[in-house]
């Protein structure tokens, strides 16, 4: 297999696990971790558009990360925020279309119009698409669902979840030796392979990437069946 194909996945979930142990053990701070992390991100996601991989969802921020000191919440916001302004311009050049997923209660507005601007800016973009699942709960968004679902089909109802137009991942990948789902697109996910890799997130490279994705290709998948 050359060094940019994809093989079978095409829809590829990250739950980008081990920032604050990064930071931990080269003794800094923990928005150290997360703003290599942030890095870790953009550059998987350069690869990930070379592998051929239509859709790449990261795990930015999750709906129980509001229980961490305060101290990180607001440096993780601030993060966030000053990375939409100054690389939103930079993936759209390079054909990347973004959406955020999760929850809009409690992120502050000006934050919520620059998620919004970042969508617009690249709708029309198609070479990949980078779901942000931010302020995400796998739970919540299904509760968010069903209190809107009037009854029908599985497809009625993923019509209701926060991106009904996301692919169901071939792939979830965990990084940080962690091996649960935490709470991430459960419903999308029920039929996904599972890597497990022991990388800290910003430890997890384009070789990394690859192993996961060589491991994906050689698995067989049934949904069910025999």
């Amino acid at each position: 297999m050359t060094d940019d194909a994809a093989g079978g996945a095409k829809y590829v979930a990250i739950i980008t696990d081990g920032n604050g142990r990064w930071a931990q053990a080269r003794d800094l701070p923990v928005a150290e971790g997360h703003k290599a992390g942030a890095d870790a991100v953009k550059a998987r996601l350069r690869d990930a558009a070379e592998f051929g991989i239509r859709e790449l969802t990261v795990y930015s921020f999750s709906t129980e990360n509001w229980a961490r000191p305060a101290e990180e919440v607001t440096a993780l916001m601030r993060m966030f925020s000053q990375r939409i302004l100054s690389e939103t311009p930079e993936l759209k050049d390079e054909g990347v279309r973004m959406r955020f997923i999760g929850r809009r209660d409690r992120v502050a507005g000006v934050l919520q119009e620059q998620m919004d601007w970042a969508e617009a800016e690249t709708a029309a973009n198609d070479r990949i698409t980078l779901f942000v699942a931010f302020n995400y709960g796998g739970r919540a968004e299904i509760v968010d669902a069903a209190a809107r679902f009037q009854g029908g089909s599985e497809e009625d109802f993923r019509a209701l979840l926060y991106a009904p137009d996301m692919h169901d991942p071939d792939l979830v990948i965990r990084t940080s030796g962690e091996q649960r789902m935490s709470n991430y697109l459960l419903w999308q996910s029920a039929y996904s392979e599972l890597v497990f890799r022991d990388e800290l997130w910003p430890d997890f490279s384009r070789d990394a990437f690859r192993a996961a994705l060589d491991e994906y290709d050689v698995r067989a998948r049934r949904f069910g069946g025999r």
